[in-house]
């Protein structure tokens, strides 16, 4: 029987595991929830046992759906959110928040308690905020941890480690304190070009304790993705996982990096959008490139030798969530959709499409309706933590068709965000010829419909149903030897089975009206809440 290669998946709600052949083939998957605690002053929690038994549930189904042999398992990678997870020496949890619960010792991605942190940080200038697109983002662990060490002094000094999550599952796989390039590069500003912190940053901005112990509770030792992580699964990590001890684990991946990794297999020309509760747009460049607004660039922090920029929209199915959720007609259209057997939002998504009169028409009944799904902040290119939400064109209807023409109205503008960063990382000469997606919603036609008339591009959908599984079950693969480089297994595993060209003329133009709306919304945003913060001052 063939070999197989355990990807772990660790996303925002559900841990995943999937194996694949040496070809990319899927051959199981299996999935579990994971608790999520989310309280007011915009705290969001998780814990790390409540992921790692997910993550152990879902690998030993995966592999008795296969057949039950770990054998022929050959090597895991493991993805996940960048959360930042916190223990003391003995690997015990900390308590990150006003809970004091010891259990809910993760910071999770999403969590935005340390926005007055990442500005004082960002005010301060320090050349490291080059390679964030100018400003650091309170979802990145630096201002995290100044939160943890200003408001939480005693877990912040009790920690023995802090980890990004998918270095956590490794160190958890193996009890290694290897990191990976791509986390600490992405989230923490190691600067993997040069193979080196920068000590003055640290100092700097309120951190100079982790500089004082030579890093030692961040990472010293940093490993390129997919490169062997100490000496593969420890016995005790193997038995909980239903795998052999020593099977090699490969230095981990961002969950949205490793969506870009199964879908790009080369370096220029693609942009690689990974949908999920947030969004991650990724191009990879032979050369750096500075956006402003854009994260990056990171070296070797997606694929070897090259540079990643990594624009991203901080709520993407989420905001589409809560917008349908939040219309009055909800409720009754969810009770047809349940009695059809599918998803709310494939339901709309047949509704509109009827509505319309076809799939192409459908953007159209979104004409008089205008979002702006900033509900998290505007991530990029603007780098506006603060940024909210605007919908214009609302009436009193509260019918079904309304919801529809909501919902429509939605994925157009997720799409204008999208745009953004593509003419933002354009605009500094980044080549980009072709949206390739994944995550959930990269199944939806419609989005993928109105994704490439928005963009005026190419959008092309991967054959595997799981690239970002893919993406993580290509680090065992290197890991154990079987490719050299995550390039040549990319090149092997990622094919492609569709793809939609824009439609240009008047389609064009329709959606160069409204993302000229979009950006008009987003200024008016911006300019209300300057005007309220001028009052509120006064």
């Amino acid at each position: 029987m063939s070999d197989l290669y355990l990807g772990i998946d660790v996303g925002t709600g559900s841990a995943r595991a999937g194996l694949f052949d040496a070809d990319g083939r899927l051959v199981s998957s299996a999935k579990r929830p994971i608790r999520i605690w989310r309280e007011a002053g915009e705290i969001v929690e998780q814990s790390s046992d409540d992921i790692w038994a997910a993550v152990c549930e879902s690998a030993r189904e995966a592999l008795a759906l296969a057949g039950g042999d770990p054998v022929r398992v050959k090597g895991i990678g493991f993805d996940a959110t960048c959360s930042l997870v916190v223990v003391g020496k003995d690997g015990e949890p900390l308590a990150v928040g006003p809970s004091e619960d010891p259990a809910r010792n993760v910071v999770v991605w999403m969590d935005h308690r340390a926005i007055e942190q990442a500005g004082r940080i960002n005010a301060a200038g320090h050349p490291v905020l080059a390679y964030v697109g100018g400003r650091i983002s309170p979802e990145m662990e630096t201002p995290k941890l100044l939160w943890l060490k200003e408001n939480r002094p005693h877990t912040f000094d009790r920690a023995g480690h802090f980890f990004d999550l998918a270095d956590y599952l490794s160190w958890r796989a193996t009890g290694s304190l290897q990191r990976s390039a791509c986390t600490l590069t992405c989230k923490w500003t190691y600067l993997a070009h040069e193979k080196r912190w920068d000590e003055s940053y640290f100092r700097e901005v309120g951190l100079g304790v982790l500089a004082d112990e030579d890093f030692a509770r961040i990472g010293r030792e940093v490993l390129d993705i997919g490169e062997p992580v100490g000496a593969g699964l420890t016995p005790t990590a193997a038995t909980e996982l239903g795998l052999r001890p020593g099977t090699p684990v490969g230095a981990a991946l961002i969950d949205a990096h490793a969506g870009g990794v199964g879908t790009v297999a080369a370096a220029g020309g693609d942009l690689a959008l990974i949908m999920g509760t947030s969004a991650c747009a990724m191009a990879v460049t032979p050369e750096a490139r500075f956006v402003e607004g854009v994260w990056g660039p990171y070296f070797g922090a997606m694929l070897p030798g090259a540079w990643l920029l990594e624009g991203g929209q901080s709520a993407y199915g989420a905001a589409l969530d809560h917008l349908v959720a939040s219309h009055p007609a909800f409720s009754a259209v969810k009770a047809e959709a349940d009695g059809e057997g599918r998803s709310i939002l494939d339901h709309l998504e047949a509704r509109a499409i009827a509505l319309a009169g076809s799939i192409e028409a459908a953007a159209e009944l979104a004409a008089d309706l205008h979002v702006v799904p900033d509900h998290l902040g505007n991530r990029s290119p603007r780098a506006d933590p603060q940024a909210t939400a605007v919908v214009c064109g609302l009436t009193l209807d509260g019918g079904s068709d309304d919801l529809v023409r909501l919902f429509v109205a939605s994925l157009c503008g997720l799409c204008y965000g999208t745009r953004d960063i593509v003419e933002a990382m354009r605009g500094e000469g980044v080549s980009l010829e072709r949206i390739v997606v994944s995550g959930g919603a990269a199944r939806s036609a419609l989005l993928r419909r109105i994704l490439a008339d928005a963009t005026r591009m190419p959008v092309v959908l991967p054959e595997t149903a799981e690239p970002v599984l893919l993406g993580s079950a290509m680090l065992g693969l290197v890991a154990s030897g079987a490719q050299p480089n995550l390039a040549s297994a990319a090149a092997r595993m990622c094919r492609t089975q569709e793809v939609v060209e824009p439609a240009g003329g008047r389609t064009a133009r329709f959606h160069d009206a409204k993302h000229a709306v979009y950006r008009l919304l987003q200024s008016g945003e911006a300019r209300a809440r300057a005007l309220m913060a001028q009052a509120m001052r006064g």
